[in-house]
């Protein structure tokens, strides 16, 4: 299952969940349903050492072994010791590739949930990011519909908050850097906890580990910041905060986490065979935040997006519809943005003459250059002040594909044109 990428503000983000685990028991034979010794990691590229690192960290536990030579790791939870891996401690032995394969299959064959999240630690090193909320259980102690999706939801806010936070620091963005943050999270991996009551994401070394060090930061200074303004009624702690990845979308995020439950936690686990990030804790504390919450950080969304201001930008555009109420006078136009602001589109409100600008230059395949302010409401995606309207010269290849967008939209457009 796959989430879309262009999904609007507050939406969903483009998580890949990994198929569930099948772990605690000995599993199908080999060439069986569910046996994928083929999608293992290979025996001969896995560093004993960070498996050793993943295993005690998904509760596993070191019950013996010849020491220097390999340990037994049994799986957490009641009859862990009726089953056990055995993992070389280093590759200076000749047997150890073949102990490393042994514990790879069995891991893939088990029962045990975290044995799936293993795998994957080994498969794409990865730093870990895990949400759990306390909320009431199910009649079967899983959590409700509604309960999972709005674990899933804040937790795709969070992870975008960092991505965003990533392009460049603001109280508010809006629609600004929103494709690009996006993007970026496209190689996350996530898995749930049994009963749902968890979630933990896989953000790839090589491609996120930016969003998960700015997640990190931003998160112990958004909690720092609510312990200051419930201890003293202050609001300053969250104008400094933003330099650390604080924002409303970040605020919203953690509302949205802890509406409705008792209590939530966000921790990081960074990936062991890169090790901890500069400036970060090896092993960071899980932060924490409660109902007692809210109104500090309802309030601090509503003060970065009331101080954000707005923006002097040169917008270069592709005129993608047209709108005026009658023949002639000022008109609006939506423009996807080519160049001069990091938003998909904007709304241009034009006088008369720059309207009729506009148009033709659309009918003769060009875009438009046009000077004004990003506007904060609407989430940056209204320009005002417009001013130095004027058709811009593309390359050939950019002018047909304009002109077959008029094409394929002229009966909008001779309605829009107005008759002009």
């Amino acid at each position: 299952m796959h989430w879309p990428i262009d999904e609007p503000e507050g939406g969903s983000l483009p998580f890949r969940p990994h198929p569930p685990a099948s772990v605690g028991d000995p599993g199908p034979p080999d060439g069986a349903p569910g046996a994928t010794p083929d999608a293992l990691p290979d025996p001969a590229r896995v560093d004993p050492l960070v498996l050793g690192a993943l295993l005690d960290r998904h509760g596993w536990r070191r019950r013996g072994g010849a020491a220097g030579r390999y340990a037994r790791w049994s799986p957490p939870g009641p009859g862990g010791h009726r089953t056990s891996l055995l993992v070389p401690e280093s590759r200076a032995f000749p047997d150890c590739e073949d102990l490393l394969g042994e514990a790879l299959t069995a891991l893939a064959r088990s029962g045990t949930p975290s044995a799936r999240e293993v795998l994957v630690g080994l498969g794409l090193p990865s730093d870990e990011i895990r949400w759990t909320r306390d909320v009431p259980q199910g009649l079967s102690g899983a959590l409700t519909w509604t309960a999972q999706e709005q674990l899933r939801s804040a937790a795709r806010q969070l992870l975008l908050a960092g991505a965003l936070a990533v392009r460049g620091r603001a109280g508010y963005y809006g629609g600004r850097h929103r494709r690009q943050a996006q993007a970026s999270l496209e190689s996350v991996v996530v898995g749930a906890a049994p009963g749902g009551r968890g979630l933990t994401a896989f953000v790839p070394v090589d491609t996120g580990r930016p969003v998960a060090v700015r997640l990190y930061h931003a998160l112990y200074a958004a909690r720092e910041a609510v312990d200051y303004q419930r201890a003293t009624g202050g609001m300053e702690a969250f104008d400094t905060a933003v330099q650390a990845g604080v924002s409303r979308e970040l605020t919203e995020a953690l509302v949205a986490l802890v509406r409705g439950a008792e209590g939530a936690g966000i921790a990081l686990s960074w990936a062991p065979a890169a090790g901890a990030p500069e400036g970060c804790a090896a092993r960071p504390e899980p932060v924490e935040f409660s109902p007692g919450d809210l109104p500090a950080l309802r309030e601090a969304g509503a003060r970065y997006m009331s101080d954000e201001p707005s923006v002097p930008v040169r917008i270069t555009g592709a005129v993608v519809r047209m709108r005026r109420s009658g023949a002639r006078g000022a008109g609006t136009v939506r423009l996807r943005v080519l160049a001069g602001a990091e938003v998909p589109h904007v709304r241009v409100a034009l006088d008369e003459e720059a309207y009729r600008t506009a148009v033709h230059a659309h009918l003769v395949g060009l875009p438009i250059r046009v000077v004004g302010r990003l506007e904060r409401r609407g989430g940056f995606r209204r320009l005002t002040d417009a001013s130095d309207v004027v058709p811009v010269q593309v390359d050939d290849a950019e002018r047909d594909r304009l002109m077959k967008a008029l094409h394929e939209n002229v009966d909008f457009f001779e309605e829009a044109c107005g008759g002009d």
